[in-house]
């Protein structure tokens, strides 16, 4: 299923949703100029959770660095950046717009980290770099369920040459995306080799996030939303 739209209609312009999308793309056509250096600044500006669970050992916080959330910006592949940026533009619009400009962008990145925080916690020995927008934007998508469930996600559902467009509620979406990590991240733990590359708990680590977020950061006055 891939998501194309949604039925909400915003309020004011998403400035900041925007701005991190054309930061993300920035960031990878950089990457594209270093050629086989690429690895060199992935691993540089990753998080590698081995590096910052021997830090904490060491109670060094200046090991830790900025990497949590120069990670965030940093994409492996076209079809990495493109289905994180799809997804950030579709639901982050919405709760950019619910939660306005700062609260957002303060929100966006209180999610990353606390994603990328718990995919150490998850894989505490890994010395592969965690990079990519997706626990922040994993957050967006918590944030978006409590705050639009009843709206309607347009989906593309690919079947063979056929690419029937259906709506469906958020509440459904959301949950089901929410399922399929928490089966990733299950698997990835009982058989690491299983995670095929993918820091599925930190998906499931920003998602709840931005649930818990979402209830509390809503500024005064609720946007009006017209259901049909």
């Amino acid at each position: 299923m891939i998501p194309i739209g949604d039925d909400i209609p915003n309020r004011t312009f998403p400035f900041v949703t925007i701005a991190l999308i054309v930061i993300n793309v920035a960031v990878f056509l950089y990457e594209l100029t270093l050629a086989g250096g690429a690895q060199a600044f992935i691993g540089a500006h990753g998080v590698i959770p081995k590096d910052v669970m021997a830090a904490l050992t060491r109670l060094d916080l200046n090991g830790l660095s900025d990497n949590f959330m120069s990670s965030l910006f940093i994409h492996s592949g076209w079809l990495h950046l493109a289905g994180n940026m799809l997804y950030l533009w579709i639901f982050g619009n919405n709760v950019e717009d619910k939660l306005g400009h700062i609260k957002y962008l303060g929100f966006y990145a209180v999610a990353g980290v606390v994603a990328m925080s718990v995919h150490v916690l998850s894989m505490p020995g890994s010395a592969d770099p965690a990079i990519g927008a997706s626990g922040a934007i994993a957050g967006v998508l918590g944030a978006y369920l409590v705050m639009f469930p009843r709206a309607r996600v347009f989906i593309v559902i690919p079947l063979f040459v056929f690419f029937p467009v259906v709506a469906i509620r958020a509440v459904y979406v959301l949950s089901f995306w929410f399922l399929q990590q928490l089966i990733s991240g299950a698997g990835a733990i009982v058989e690491p080799a299983s995670a095929a590359g993918v820091a599925w708990w930190a998906h499931i680590g920003g998602f709840g996030a931005g649930m818990i977020m979402g209830r509390f950061m809503v500024r005064e006055g609720k946007q009006k939303v017209r259901w049909s």
